[in-house]
């Protein structure tokens, strides 16, 4: 059973190596740190966490081909799994169309060019030269490395579509599934399973991590705050597949994403979120999260992956789940 933590990029720097840290301590496996755009650089957060950590692997979740060439994400993974003796996780996925959209950034085939990219990351990697005339990229046999990498850093795809779900069954080292609500896994493992199976391969070499919201603290009403700020803020970029799950739509979004993005009133937006939208994640004390998470263990899950907001006090939230939810499900 694996146990890792997912923070978004809007913190200080100094704030995420104390968190590492201490995830390190709890017994953690794995730290990853987002890249949305116009926030924090995750490969800066991810180099100093790797300079102060050492048996926690590190990882980005996720990185895009579009705002970043894939030539330089390749850079980037080699380099940060070197520096890291190995320990770096490169997260990929084609990004929110939402937020691409504030740059001016539109794919029409987001998988194809996901697909392609991860073929040319892992042909680097391996030391290739990379001529290519493909569908997103147009490359000379003047593309590789000078360099060579510690090794080929495992790729995990963030998924929420269902053909980029079997995409991580069928090319992923790992995955990064959202799932909300977490009774979504019920609905993206075999879709991971048939991606797996199309290709031929053994869906145990597959990470599947389930990654969840969850908003841990002593006291449930200030575990639900911070849950309710994170759904505030990514509530309209919810996938149709996600929302059907919630019996939500966009719609019950709008007035939300109003009162964030133009009128900038945090707290109006919060107080917005609904009981049916705190569904999306998991949140309470220990002993309120715990049937939650046990039941999907019994639904197969191997890998729960904890994401933000985690809690009002992100070192109290993570020594909970290090102290109280870890020892019960290794188990």
């Amino acid at each position: 059973m694996k146990f890792s933590i997912r923070l978004n990029n809007d913190l200080p720097v100094q704030q995420y190596i104390e968190l590492a840290q201490l995830a390190e301590e709890m017994g953690f496996d794995q730290f990853w740190v987002s890249n949305d755009i116009f926030l924090r650089s995750c490969v800066v957060i991810l180099s100093a966490i790797a300079t102060a950590t050492k048996r926690i692997e590190i990882g980005s979740c996720i990185i895009n081909p579009y705002t970043i060439n894939p030539a330089e994400i390749a850079m980037m993974a080699a380099t940060l799994d070197e520096l890291s003796n190995g320990r770096f996780n490169l997260g990929l996925s084609s990004g929110a169309a939402d937020f691409l959209e504030w740059v001016g950034i539109h794919p029409t085939k987001p998988r194809t060019d996901l697909l392609e990219v991860i073929s040319v990351i892992r042909r680097l990697l391996a030391g290739e030269q990379v001529a290519l005339e493909g569908q997103f990229l147009q490359w000379t046999d003047k593309a590789y490395m000078r360099f060579e990498p510690l090794r080929q850093v495992p790729i995990y795809i963030g998924a929420m579509s269902p053909k980029m779900l079997q995409a991580i069954g069928s090319v992923g080292d790992g995955g990064l599934p959202l799932l909300f609500p977490p009774e979504h896994y019920s609905n993206v493992q075999p879709l991971v399973a048939q991606g797996a199976e199309a290709a031929g391969r053994d869906l145990a070499e597959v990470d599947l991590a389930a990654c969840i919201w969850c908003s841990i603290a002593e006291d449930k009403q200030a575990a639900e705050a911070p849950l309710k700020d994170k759904i505030a803020y990514y509530g309209h970029a919810l996938s149709p597949l996600i929302l059907e799950q919630l019996g939500l739509t966009l719609a019950d979004f709008e007035d939300i994403e109003y009162a964030l993005m133009t009128e900038r009133n945090a707290e109006k937006a919060r107080n917005l979120v609904t009981d049916d939208m705190l569904k999306i994640g998991i949140t309470g004390t220990p002993n309120d999260v715990m049937p939650r998470l046990e039941a999907l263990v019994e639904k197969g899950v191997n890998h729960l992956s904890f994401g933000p907001p985690l809690g009002t006090d992100l070192a109290d939230a993570i020594r909970l789940i290090g102290r109280e939810i870890i020892p019960n499900l290794r188990s």
